[in-house]
């Protein structure tokens, strides 16, 4: 359990970690790899709604993944999306990204190799990495117009999912953490923090949400 003021919070940094963009159609989706199987089931739904005509999954494995997708993580995306009736074809997989800033650079150049025109992209991640994602994306991939999505869920009913209300948190302040070191390091866009969303990621990580924070020398590595 968290306290009422942790979870206040919590919920004001969920809120700004979504990009809240309006859902368009675009030339390609990506979807990043996770341990969140939904980012397929949410990227097969956008599909189905004939946003994208090409599904790009991308993700090798990691430490959380290893043993529930043991395939890389977008290979078990498409297989997700092939048993949910998307066509083979439809889908392409990149299965060597290892971090959020692989992920746009190997499914750009998938994209290329496949000469594939892309004008926009929409870009499908975990609810609370909308913002990371686009930073990123904004930063190795100029020229296209990004669209930010995710499975809709509110704060709470992603703790429910997740089972664990304190390691979503730390979650959240460690997406905020890179939101703010990343940019000088070249990784991603800049982009401005609001005060009371800087005065909430301040006060969660003096009540110790600080497991997912990055260390100052292990930023390099990315």
């Amino acid at each position: 359990m968290i306290s009422t003021e942790a979870g206040a919070d919590a919920r004001r940094l969920w809120d700004f970690h979504q990009m809240h963009h309006e859902l368009k159609p675009c030339s390609v989706a990506v979807g990043l790899g996770s341990h969140d199987l939904g980012v397929a089931d949410t990227t097969v739904g956008f599909y189905r709604r004939g946003m994208m005509p090409l599904i790009v999954f991308t993700g090798a494995t990691s430490r959380t993944t290893q043993e529930r997708m043991p395939r890389g993580e977008a290979v078990h995306y498409r297989e997700r999306a092939l048993e949910l009736g998307v066509p083979s074809a439809a889908v392409l997989v990149e299965p060597r990204a290892r971090n959020t800033g692989e992920n746009i650079r190997f499914s750009r150049a998938t994209l290329e190799e496949a000469h594939i025109d892309v004008s926009s992209v929409l870009l499908i991640s975990k609810p609370y990495e909308e913002r990371r994602a686009y930073a990123t994306a904004r930063k190795l991939w100029p020229g296209v117009e990004i669209v930010s999505a995710s499975t809709p869920m509110t704060f709470e009913e992603y703790v429910d999912s997740i089972g664990d209300a304190r390691l979503v948190v730390d979650m959240l302040v460690g997406a905020l953490q890179r939101l703010l070191v990343y940019p000088e390091h070249g990784f991603m866009i800049s982009q401005t923090v609001p005060a009371d969303v800087m005065t909430a990621y301040e006060r969660l990580c003096r009540q110790g949400f600080t497991s997912r924070l990055v260390p100052d020398r292990a930023v390099a590595g990315h």
